[in-house]
């Protein structure tokens, strides 16, 4: 998918009087009725005061956490999005429990209640979105987080009526264009987290455009056993180990420079007061939690030579402070790379959630507002919402 070719709002004319129906992200963080942050409200502000300054009638939409797809159930309603986005734009934003529109003053707004209230939205049912697009006379998504879904509401009346890409979701895929195509050389990725059988399609998309890739977290492990080093107790997943030596020899065919840890700062557990740090093979009976200093040296000066970064996944756990340093050490090397001119992205998720923990996202070139949705297009995988934009 050429993901340049998707349009932005501007390819959608003239909007005044029109209505303009606006897939968002407000699956914000409640206690109770208490939204905890409003960064994805924040976050959506742009494209809808760009539609709104050009007097479109603008319908908004969203889901929110996972209601049962049976009706109504007040603890997922947007009830307290649309007060939020009342004080943000200065006027009241009346909340539609059942999909009959008000009358919409150009320059006005509305919010449709939860999407996943209705069982055909998460189904991608073509009948439920037909009645959504039936609403507007165009359709904008800016709801990158969700662009790898199939649900209604991203893809049925992206298929059905003129459309176009908010600014959020052109943020997104501008950056992560400058990481697939044509990044500007040395391009670096650094890997982590958790799970290996989560990131083997990534690295294998990605290794054909990179020039060295570092990686570190717990999928580390089963690349290090598949290179014959003991690792303890460490996470690994057995039925993969294949596959790890597959990419090892492929990188090596390339010309790709990999990056293994080669010391670790280890622990009889997570929660354990044990931990130190050890050169070559976990211990028996311990497993590895961190980066050591040396595979932390070995991995900054990566990062200083690239000019472009793409991070995603910490290199331990850390949200632990005895198992925070490797990650925080990296990402700080990341933001000193980003001042001196590297471009750097940083994936959705744990990554973001990484940077923000060490007060670093606003050092970074982008932090992508989509785990999932991010991993997915980084690895090649199918945007159900993206191809319906591209009809």
């Amino acid at each position: 998918m050429d993901i340049s070719r998707i349009p932005g709002i501007d390819s959608l004319g003239d909007l005044k009087g029109k209505r303009v129906f606006m897939r968002a992200d407000f699956n914000v963080p409640l206690e109770g009725a208490t939204i905890t942050s409003d960064s994805r409200i924040t976050g959506a502000l742009p494209t809808i005061k760009a539609l709104l300054d050009q007097g479109a009638k603008l319908i908004l939409a969203s889901h929110l956490g996972r209601p049962k797809g049976e009706g109504f159930e007040q603890e997922f309603s947007l009830a307290p999005v649309a007060k939020r986005l009342g004080e943000l734009l200065g006027f009241d934003v009346p909340l539609v429990g059942d999909m009959t529109l008000p009358e919409i003053e150009d320059g006005r707004a509305v919010l449709l209640e939860n999407l996943r209230f209705h069982k055909g939205e998460k189904k991608g049912d073509e009948e439920f979105g037909k009645q959504l697009a039936a609403l507007a006379d165009a359709y904008v998504n800016d709801a990158f987080g969700t662009c790898h879904r199939g649900d209604a509401s991203m893809v049925w009346p992206a298929k059905l009526l003129p459309s176009a890409a908010g600014l959020l979701v052109k943020r997104e895929l501008d950056a992560m264009a400058k990481v697939l195509d044509n990044p500007a050389r040395p391009c670096l990725a650094i890997l982590g987290g958790a799970k290996v059988g989560d990131k083997i399609p990534l690295v294998n998309n990605l290794l054909p455009k990179v020039n060295e890739i570092c990686i570190g977290g717990g999928m580390a492990y089963t690349f290090l056993l598949a290179e014959g080093i003991g690792i303890g107790n460490s996470l690994c997943e057995d039925t993969l180990i294949e596959d790890c030596k597959g990419i090892v020899a492929k990188a090596a065919e390339l010309g790709v420079v990999m990056h293994l840890p080669d010391d670790h700062v280890v622990a009889s557990g997570i929660d354990a007061t044990d931990a130190e740090e050890v050169n070559g093979d976990v211990p028996d009976g311990k497993g590895g939690f961190d980066i050591g200093d040396h595979t932390l040296s070995r991995f900054a000066d990566a990062v200083k030579r690239a000019k472009t970064i793409l991070f995603n996944g910490p290199m331990g756990v850390f949200e632990k402070e005895h198992f925070s340093n490797g990650t925080k050490a990296i990402v700080s090397a990341i933001a000193a790379a980003t001042e001196n001119g590297a471009f750097s992205v940083v994936g959705g998720g744990d990554s973001a959630a990484a940077v923000e923990h060490f007060q670093l996202a606003e050092k970074m070139s982008h932090v992508s507002t989509g785990g999932g949705a991010s991993l997915t297009l980084l690895q090649g995988g199918e945007m159900p919402a993206l191809s319906a934009l591209l009809k």
